[in-house]
This record gives C-alpha cells, structure tokens and sequence, in this order.
C-alpha cells in the first residue's frame, strides 16, 4: 500500500458522506398531488447534466424530504448495461428547483470534503474502471450504494483539496478545448473523406463542362441526378455488373454431410470504404452453392439491410480468403471492368448510393432493407474508359493525404486521453499541488465529523434505513429508464 502524502487520510466515503439510493418508480406514482421533477440515470453524462428531459413523480412530502437534491450533491449512475459507464457521476448546483432523484442514481452527500474535489475523483474512478470492476450482476452492471459507501478514498486536508480542484479543472479546461478542437477536426475530415469520393465519382473534379445527363426511366424515385461532364454517362447497376444474393443461413440443413464448409461475409463485415475481416464465420452450404457464390478480385459487396444509413455501404474484394462466399444480406456486384472501374462503383455506392437507397430503401420496426431488384436499378456515373485508372489514382491520392490528417488528429484524441488521467492520477496521489504544513490535517477534519454524529441511531431512521436498503434491492430488478 502506498504511502500517504502529509496530512492525509485514508478512509472510506461513509465516513464524511451520505450515500443513497434513490427513490424507486411505480406506476401509483406516475400521476398525484406531489409531483415532482427527479433526476434519472439518462439525466447524467460524461461532461455533466443532461437536462433538456427531466421527468416528473409523485413524491410524499417525507420522500420529498429524504430524496430532495441540495446544491453540492453528487448524484452517480448506479447501473449501465455497459461496464464503462457505471458510476459516472455529475454535481448538482440547484438548476431545477425542489428536484428528486430516482434509483438508477445513487446521491453522495459530503459532510466534511470539497464537493468538487469528490466530483473529480469519483470520476477518475470511473474512468479508470474502477467501478467496472467494484459492480455486480450479468448484462446490467450495478454499483450499489452499500458498496460505494465502503469506497476508500485518499482524503487530503481541505486546503489542499480547494487547491487541486483549482489547478486540476485548469489543467481539464485545457483538455477540454483540446479534445473539442481534435473530436471536430476528426468529423469534418470524415466528411471531407466523404465528399472526396463522391465528386469525384460524378465528374466533379477539374473544370470539365457539364451537362444533364439521362437515364431511362425505371419507376424509383432516382432523386436529383448531379450534371455530368462531357463523354459521361448514367447507367443502371444491372446493367453494368452482375447482381446477385447470397446464402441464407438454414440450420437445418448445417448437418448435411454433402456440404461443405465455407468461410462467409456478413453485414457485420462489408463497412463503408472497408472490410472488417477480423471475424469471420463459417457455414455449411452444397458444393454449388459455395462454386455460384464464390467471391472474386474486384468484386463490390454492398449491404443489403441493417440501419437506414447503412443500406448499400460497402467495399471491394481483393481475395483476402480462399473460398470466401457471402450472405444473403450482403449482394455481390461483379462489376464488367472493361465498362466500369470497381473501386468506382464501391466509392458512388457509398456516397451517392447511400442517399438513393434512404431514398428507395424498405423501414420495418427495426431494420431497413433494399432489395435485389431495386439495388440493381442504382444509377451509376459512368466516365469514358481511358480516364478512370487515372481517375482512381486521383481519388487514391486525396484520400492518402485525408487519411493521414485523420491518424494525426486521431492520435492527438489519443495522447490528451492519456494526459487527462495522468493529471487525474497525479491530483489524487498528492502530486499536482504542494503540501501546505500550515494545513487541518484531514485526520482532524474526519475525527471532528465523527463526533457529531449520533452514537446510536433513533428507531425511526433506522426503519427508514431498512426501507432503503430494501428498494436498492429491488432496483437489481428494474429496467434502467
């Protein structure tokens, strides 16, 4: 264990805190006399409140009491279906008048420390995972007030404690602008990325004289068609590649011992502008089928259901694994390379394609789809055949240089992530701030909390304690809101 620095104490959070579960929701408490706003776990976020949707519950006047939000209050997310958001915590100043909160929060209320300075570190503990770890339960991860009042806590004297909030949020004022600056760095190369390929896919570079080009009539909504340059031309997928399905999975006949076993691309793997090939399934299908579906250098794979915005993404294959098939979620696009570049078809597909399958896409209750005969209606700029190698090595070209600006600022998120817990560690190890002799002792500070507190507690809060820990044992049950 390591040593404390001067004037330090090392304690648990019960010991200068109240810590609470808040109040649980029921359906008697949907309407009533007393409502009242209340926090909930959706109302906390990484970089403080989330408040533009407070929700509202009848509370008692006694549970008004008990569960009623004081400024300094610190309110915690109790449980997360992810492991990393557990215990993520925001301080509460007032902003909504005579708030409550509901037990997907658990409140910390500190009697002797700097409300900031406990903000600060129970956040370092959750980004460092260490509520992760400290929670329970399969699926929904849950904290629990009794275990977070058992936290230990490193407590340095008041003094200190002022000092290392000031130096510590100048430090993440700084941080902060930084990974705003880099995070909008990041989407607008993103966005650069994308309009890179898709004026270039229409003809949009150099100062080529455009036209309006046509294209046969099909019955789907083809949207606005850009203007092509001179010596282009609109075409329709199906008539420039070959379109096809693939396999559906049947787990029935996966004991066939005629078939064989093959490795398959899913939705999953076909992203936008790439193949994600780090985990791919196997499936057993007739020895046809697997020769039907066998995929080949220069194919397009392009999705054909899961999000709106995901529908047609895709990518060109280039043999990565023998014997690859596809599934019937995923079409195959082989395109007729003497008409058409593959990397051409892949870069409109996920640019203008995108737009036109939100446009002529099916939406059911959670999925959106495109079928095989409208995908193969998709239109298709066609540029003259000697400019598209050259085309190509343009396109490639700007990407290569988006690309790299996009590692840089990537990178840059990556290393002020890491600089941010560094400060975090080094403030609550006593190595942001000096020691000040002159300093309480925090010793001092938590004997004198002791000694104001009731030796014994009266029956009737120890009731009310008993009905706490009852509801928290009920909130394991709860769907989080």
């Amino acid at each position: 264990m390591t040593e404390l620095p001067p004037g330090w104490e090392r304690s648990t959070l019960q010991d200068f805190s109240e810590v609470r579960l808040g109040r649980q929701r029921s359906p008697k408490n949907h309407n009533g006399s007393n409502m009242r706003p209340y926090l909930r776990a959706a109302n906390v976020g990484w970089q403080g409140l989330l408040l533009d949707d407070v929700k509202f519950m009848n509370f008692t006047e006694n549970e008004v009491d008990t569960y009623r939000l004081q400024r300094g209050d610190i309110v915690l997310s109790e449980a997360s279906g992810s492991a990393g958001e557990v215990g993520k915590p925001a301080l509460w100043n007032n902003e909504i008048e005579d708030c409550c909160f509901q037990n997907t929060l658990i409140r910390v209320r500190t009697h002797g420390a700097n409300p900031r300075f406990l903000m600060h570190y129970l956040r370092y503990e959750a980004i460092r995972g260490a509520f992760a770890q400290g929670s329970r339960g399969v699926g929904i991860h849950h904290l629990g007030s009794a275990r977070l009042a058992k936290w230990q806590i490193d407590l340095p004297p008041l003094g200190e404690q002022q000092r290392i909030v000031d130096a510590l949020e100048d430090h993440l004022s700084r941080l902060d602008f930084l990974e705003s600056a880099l995070t909008n760095v990041t989407a607008r190369l993103s966005t650069l990325r994308d309009k890179i390929t898709d004026i270039a896919t229409t003809g949009g570079v150099g100062r080529n004289h455009r036209v309006a080009a046509k294209i046969y009539e099909a019955g789907i909504d083809d949207g606005p068609l850009p203007l092509l340059p001179v010596g282009w031309r609109w075409s329709r997928l199906g008539d420039v590649a070959h379109v096809v399905g693939g396999v559906t999975k049947d787990s029935k006949k996966q004991n066939d011992p005629e078939f064989v076993s093959v490795p398959y691309l899913r939705v999953a793997n076909v992203q936008r502008g790439r193949l994600n090939l780090a985990d791919v399934s196997r499936i057993r299908v007739a020895p046809k089928k697997a020769e039907q579906l066998l995929l080949k250098y220069g194919d397009v794979l392009l999705n054909e259901g899961g999000d709106r915005d995901k529908l047609g993404r895709g990518w060109i294959w280039e043999e990565q694994i023998p014997g690859c098939i596809h599934q019937n979620h995923v079409f195959r696009a082989r395109v007729d390379q003497d008409v058409l570049h593959p990397k051409l078809l892949a870069w409109h597909a996920n640019g203008f394609g995108k737009r036109w399958c939100e446009l002529n896409g099916k939406q059911s209750v959670n999925l959106a789809s495109i079928s095989l005969s409208k995908i193969k209606l998709l239109p298709v700029a066609i540029p003259p055949p000697d400019i598209q190698r050259d085309l190509v090595s343009h396109i490639e070209s700007r990407l290569s240089m988006a690309d790299a600006a996009l590692e840089t600022a990537k990178a840059g998120l990556l290393r002020a992530v890491a600089l941010r817990r560094a400060v975090l560690r080094r403030a609550f190890s006593g190595e942001l701030v000096e020691q000040d002799p002159a300093d309480e002792p925090a010793a001092v500070l938590l004997d004198r909390i002791r000694s104001t507190r009731p030796t014994k507690m009266p029956r009737k809060q120890a009731r009310k304690r008993s009905e706490a820990t009852k509801r928290e044992s009920q909130a394991v049950q709860e769907t989080l809101l």
